[in-house]
């Protein structure tokens, strides 16, 4: 087995050797080993570009005893696809041994953010969603709608789902497809309130800078996940909703600063007192997650460079063992 130099894995590579289970897996151990103190906070970094933005998030972990370093660099240019055909998101994951600083790997970012994005959710949904929760609302049905909707099925068994989107022709589509691959009802809803009212589950990822997930939407023993708000300027759930509500944050900082909780604090709604925990502490059991059927919990995610360590570990163990890949010195 060759493993010399640095690995070089594509897109589709990254996609034949991450499976959404493996990836679950790996998120909810990276946030237990933060609950428990076993790694340290991660960093994040964004710069605005002429045309769009960058954000870099970096951190380390050591799941198996063995330490890494990653840093995901991703450029978001929202009218990509309409210029030039090419995707709004595009970047790298660098990995790194974390004990001798030599670059294991270097793979393309978008499968892993996809699908950790995803995974994050599911892990927060184990803790925080009612173990009987049958019914999701799912607003924003792109490929991160789908994957949501994929993740969550994974740890609570979803009977219906509601679809929404200022598209009613993605909405539709979704429907159709995802109805099909995972044979539940999933329905297209133009009307969001009774659809979020009746729902067990609602997860927001659109890419939104106006609040549309209002307090009044959503009733008793409702979980909440709030996962398009990504930097200071997106913002998709009512800052009213934040009051006397259960927060669970994934990095308290972060979310302080880009996420959904940031325009609470900002609006005097809540103070930072009232965040409840950060996602790991839960995992790790230092606090409970859901204590009662009736209780509204929120999860504000900005996503974590933990959970990009996470999965790119995953992925390069994986390769190394299959022989995946192509390796370059990039020294020589």
């Amino acid at each position: 087995m060759n493993t010399a130099g640095t690995l070089i894995l594509k897109r589709s590579e990254v996609a034949a050797l991450l499976t959404l289970d493996d990836c679950i897996a790996a998120v909810e151990q990276a946030f237990k080993l933060f609950g428990e103190g076993k790694t340290d906070p991660p960093g994040m970094l964004g710069i605005h570009g002429r045309e769009g933005s960058y954000h870099m998030k970096a951190g380390a972990l050591a799941p198996a005893g063995r330490e890494y370093f990653a840093v995901k660099a991703n450029a978001n240019f929202m009218q990509n696809r309409q210029r030039f055909g090419l995707p709004t998101i595009q970047g790298i994951v660098a990995l790194y041994d974390g004990e001798k600083g030599t670059p294991l790997a270097v793979l393309d970012s978008m499968e892993i953010t996809i699908l950790r994005t995803g995974a994050a959710t599911a892990v927060a949904a184990k803790f925080l969603a009612r173990a009987d929760a049958r019914v999701a609302t799912i607003c924003g049905c792109g490929n991160q709608g789908r994957i949501q909707l994929r993740a969550l099925a994974r740890v609570r068994r979803i009977e219906r789902a509601h679809a929404y989107d200022r598209d009613s022709a993605r909405a539709e589509k979704f429907s159709r497809e995802m109805s099909a691959e995972m044979g539940i009802e999933v329905t297209p809803v133009a009307d969001l309130a009774p659809a979020v009212l009746s729902s067990d589950v609602t997860v927001c990822c659109t890419p939104a800078k106006e609040y549309y997930l209002k307090k009044e939407m959503v009733g008793p023993g409702a979980f909440i996940a709030g996962v398009g708000a990504d930097n200071p300027d997106k913002h998709e759930l009512d800052p009213a909703l934040f009051a006397g509500n259960k927060i669970v944050v994934d990095i308290f900082e972060q979310c302080a600063t880009s996420g959904d909780l940031h325009h609470a604090l900002a609006a005097g709604i809540v103070t930072r007192a009232a965040v409840y925990a950060e996602l790991g502490e839960i995992v790790a059991g230092r606090k409970p997650g859901r204590t009662s059927p009736e209780e509204i919990t929120i999860f504000d995610s900005t996503g974590t460079a933990l959970q990009d360590v996470a999965a790119a570990i995953t992925v390069y163990e994986k390769a190394v063992a299959a022989g995946a890949g192509l390796r370059v010195n990039l020294a020589g």
